[in-house]
């Protein structure tokens, strides 16, 4: 199955404007003219806003509330930090920020354990004394039908650390460079790649290469995937930073920011229409002052209930 049918979100305690991951992180804008206070509240409004209006469509949501020491200002984000699979195997992550590692919280998997069956945790968080990093599903794309793993390799995602991981779980991985206008590294596969079960969207552009691009393209192709290709400055705008999910009883949705949905053009919803109910989340503060959108705030729950 492509779609998890739970999900878990991270109820953040102290979001704001992360200074380290700005480094590589081009995504981020700090909001001049709104103190500590109001960008919290913001934040505090569009997350419960979210998780209301998912559970309104059928989607099984877990929350957790974020601690709030240490601080941790992208908690919001809970993708980057694991994966729950299937066959009752987590795998922890190497995160680049310092300050994002404490995100990683054994209460968190031990109240999934209560519900879940968790068969090996597999904590890779050691290769950040290496300074090899690979932060999840933001790093990773996952085909899960076809057992594929996309990257864009990036100072988040080493290549060869990527290669080993797919290999572990099974998964044949795919990587390629991604820039984004100004010629930079993308950070974060996910913010220029979504793969459904029968669509993707994938800013082609963005591949510089042309024998990588080609993989990536033959690839999906080869899958049966339709191809729907988002510009550059739709990426700018969240619109690949998108999610599949399946509710209990109602049609996939495809979860993407108001922002995403408002860049996208009628033809391309109207494609995306064929596979899965759009449903746009309105987190303008969140994604702003994060630099990371709606895909990246739902971890997706794989793993057997007992």
């Amino acid at each position: 199955m492509q779609s998890a049918r739970t999900v878990f979100l991270v109820r953040p305690a102290r979001f704001a404007f992360n200074e380290e991951t700005a480094l590589s992180n081009h995504f981020q804008q700090a909001l001049s003219g709104l103190g500590e206070e109001a960008v919290q509240a913001r934040a505090f409004a569009e997350f419960d806003a979210a998780v209301a209006r998912l559970r309104s469509r059928g989607v099984q949501v877990l929350v957790f509330d974020d601690t709030p020491t240490p601080a941790k200002p992208d908690a919001v984000f809970p993708n980057n930090w694991l994966t729950l699979h299937p066959d009752g195997t987590v795998l922890l992550y190497p995160m680049c920020a310092a300050n994002r590692r404490p995100e990683r919280r054994p209460d968190i998997l031990a109240a999934l354990g209560q519900q879940f069956a968790i068969r090996e945790v597999v904590d890779l968080s050691d290769h950040e004394q290496q300074g090899r990093f690979l932060e999840g599903t933001g790093s990773i794309i996952f085909d899960h039908e076809h057992r594929l793993a996309y990257a864009c390799v990036s100072p988040r995602t080493d290549a060869a650390l990527f290669g080993e991981v797919a290999g572990r779980l099974g998964y044949r991985p795919v990587a390629f460079h991604s820039h984004d206008a100004r010629g930079q590294e993308i950070y974060h596969t996910n913010v220029m790649m979504c793969v459904g079960a029968r669509f993707a969207v994938l800013c082609v552009e963005s591949i510089s290469d042309a024998s990588e691009r080609a993989a990536v393209v033959d690839s999906l192709t080869a899958t049966g995937h339709e191809i729907v290709a988002i510009s550059l400055a739709q990426v700018a705008r969240f619109a690949g930073n998108m999610l599949t999910v399946q509710p209990a009883a109602s049609p996939e949705l495809l979860v993407m920011s108001q922002s995403a949905y408002d860049a996208l053009t009628t033809g391309q919803r109207q494609t995306l229409e064929q596979y899965c109910e759009l449903l746009p989340l309105p987190i303008p503060t969140i994604e702003t002052i994060g630099g990371g959108s709606a895909r990246c705030m739902l971890a997706e729950v794989f793993l057997p209930a007992k």
